[in-house]
C-alpha cells in the first residue's frame, strides 16, 4: 500500500535514471507554469493601463476641439442678472476656485476675449441656471448664455433644447444670429450676436430720460418707429411661415442694434408652449396679460392673429417711449374692459397713420384684425410720409415702480434699472 502512494513508485528502486527524470518534472515544470501565469497577468495589466491612457488622450483632444470650434450648431431666455464667476473656456482644463473678474482688465478664454458679466438691466423673470456674459469673438461683440455648473439634468436638457429650437428657426436679417452652441463640453453655452442697445423697452426709457438732460444722445423719430416696426413685422412674418407663433410680442422682446436695427427675440414662451403640456405659470401669465388679446385672456390657444394684437400694443409702446398699455386698468380686469368695446387711446405723439395701424391690429375679433402683409404695406407707406427729423417727445419722467404696477407685474418679480 505504501508503494502505491510514493511518487517514485513508477520507477524500479534500483533505476536511478528514472527517479531523476520524475524529480525533474516536479521541480522544473511546476515553477515554469507559475512563471507563465505571472507573465499573462502582467500582460493584461499593461493592456488595461495603455487602453485607459489612450481613452483619456482622446477625451482631452475632443474637449479641446469642442471649445475651439463654435461655428454652427452642435446640438441643439430671457435676461438674467449675472453672478461674478470665472468660465472655464481655456484649452487646458483647470479646477480653479471661482473668482471675481475685473471688467476693465482684458481676459482671454479660448476663442473669446474680454469676457465680462453682462450689466443688469430691466428684469422680470430670472433664469437661475443661466448666466449671461459679454465677450468678443472674431472682432465682434457676442453674448454668452452659459449654463451654470450646478444646473441639474432637467435644466441642461431644457437649455440645449431651447438652443436647438432657436437654431431650427433658421437665420433671418431681423432675428438675432445664433453663432454657436457648445453642448459636448463644460460649460454648455449658446453664443448669440450682441445688439448694442439691447432691449427696446430699455432703449425707449433712455430716450425718455434723455429729454430731461441725461448724458448721451438717444432720440427717436416717427420715421424710425415705422422702420423698426416694419423690421419686426418682417421677422414675425418669417416666423409665421415657419409655423411658429411667437406669443410674446412687446418692447422687451425686441433687441436694438447700433444702427437702430430691430431684431425680434423673447422666444421663451414659444418654446415652452411646444415642450411643456402644462400651461404657463400664473406669474408669467400675469406678466404678459397687458399684451394679450381677448381670446388668450379667455384662456383660448394663441394664434397668428393673437400676435397681431400684441404687435399693435408694441406700436403703442414705441410711440409713448415705453408706457404700459391700458395703464388705468388692472391686469385682472382687462378682459372685462375690452368686452365693453374699449380700446387703446391715441397717444399725444401718435400720428393718424400710425394710430390707424394700431387700431387695425387691436380688433376684438381675430378675423377682423389686419394681416401681417397688410400691416407691412401700411408701415412701408407710413415710413415714406413720416417725419424723419422731429424727435418723439413725451411728458413725465420715468417711474419704474409705477410702471411695474400699471403693467400688471406682481411683487414677486425682481427688477432693476441701470
Amino acid at each position: 500500500m505504501s508503494n502505491t502512494s510514493n511518487p517514485f513508485s513508477l520507477c524500479d528502486p534500483n533505476d536511478t535514471i528514472c527517479v531523476v527524470k520524475v524529480y525533474r518534472l516536479d521541480v522544473i515544470v511546476v515553477p515554469v507554469l507559475f512563471l507563465l501565469s505571472f507573465l499573462v497577468v502582467l500582460l493584461c495589466i499593461c493592456l488595461l493601463y495603455f487602453r485607459s491612457q489612450t481613452k483619456k488622450s482622446s477625451e482631452k483632444a475632443h474637449r479641446s476641439t469642442g471649445r475651439q470650434h463654435l461655428q454652427g450648431i452642435e446640438a441643439p431666455p430671457e435676461l438674467d442678472p449675472l453672478e461674478h464667476e470665472v468660465i472655464a473656456l481655456s484649452n487646458t482644463a483647470t479646477t480653479s476656485a471661482p473668482a471675481v473678474p475685473t471688467p476693465s482688465s482684458p481676459r482671454h478664454y479660448g476663442s473669446f476675449q474680454l469676457v465680462t458679466p453682462l450689466p443688469m438691466s430691466f428684469l422680470v423673470k430670472r433664469v437661475e441656471a443661466v448666466s449671461l456674459y459679454r465677450a468678443r469673438m472674431d472682432q465682434k461683440g457676442v453674448i454668452l448664455h452659459v449654463l451654470k455648473d450646478n444646473a441639474n439634468g432637467s435644466e441642461r436638457q431644457d437649455f440645449l433644447g431651447f438652443a436647438n429650437f432657436l437654431s431650427e428657426l433658421g437665420s433671418h436679417p431681423f432675428l438675432p444670429s445664433i453663432l454657436g452652441v457648445v453642448s459636448v463640453s463644460i460649460p454648455n453655452m449658446m453664443v448669440v450676436e450682441e445688439l448694442e442697445h439691447r432691449d427696446l423697452l430699455g432703449y425707449l426709457w433712455r430716450c425718455r430720460e434723455d429729454q430731461l438732460g441725461a448724458e448721451g444722445s438717444c432720440d427717436i423719430t416717427e420715421r424710425q418707429i415705422f422702420t423698426m416696426a416694419e423690421q419686426t413685422a418682417d421677422a414675425l412674418e418669417y416666423l409665421h411661415g415657419q409655423n411658429c407663433i411667437h406669443g410674446n410680442i412687446r418692447a422687451r422682446s425686441v433687441l436694438v442694434g447700433r444702427d437702430l436695427t430691430a431684431k425680434l427675440w423673447g422666444f421663451g414662451p414659444a418654446y415652452r408652449r411646444l415642450t411643456q403640456p402644462a400651461p404657463l405659470g400664473p406669474l408669467e401669465l400675469m406678466e404678459m396679460r397687458k399684451w394679450q388679446p381677448p381670446e388668450v385672456l379667455a384662456q383660448r390657444p394663441a394664434t397668428q392673429s393673437s400676435d397681431m394684437w400684441s404687435f399693435g400694443i408694441l406700436l403703442y409702446e414705441m410711440v409713448t417711449l415705453g408706457d404700459p398699455p391700458f395703464p388705468q386698468i388692472m391686469a385682472t380686469d382687462l378682459l372685462q374692459h375690452l368686452q365693453r368695446n374699449k380700446t387703446l387711446k391715441r397717444p399725444a405723439a401718435c400720428s393718424t397713420s400710425l394710430y390707424s395701424i394700431i387700431k387695425a391690429c387691436c380688433q376684438w375679433r381675430p378675423q377682423d384684425r389686419a394681416s401681417l402683409r397688410e400691416v407691412r404695406r401700411s408701415l412701408q407707406s407710413g415710413e415714406r410720409g413720416a417725419n424723419g427729423t422731429a424727435v418723439i417727445r413725451v411728458h413725465g419722467a420715468l417711474d419704474v415702480e409705477k410702471y411695474m404696477r400699471e403693467a400688471g407685474y406682481g411683487e414677486a418679480y425682481n427688477y432693476a434699472l441701470l
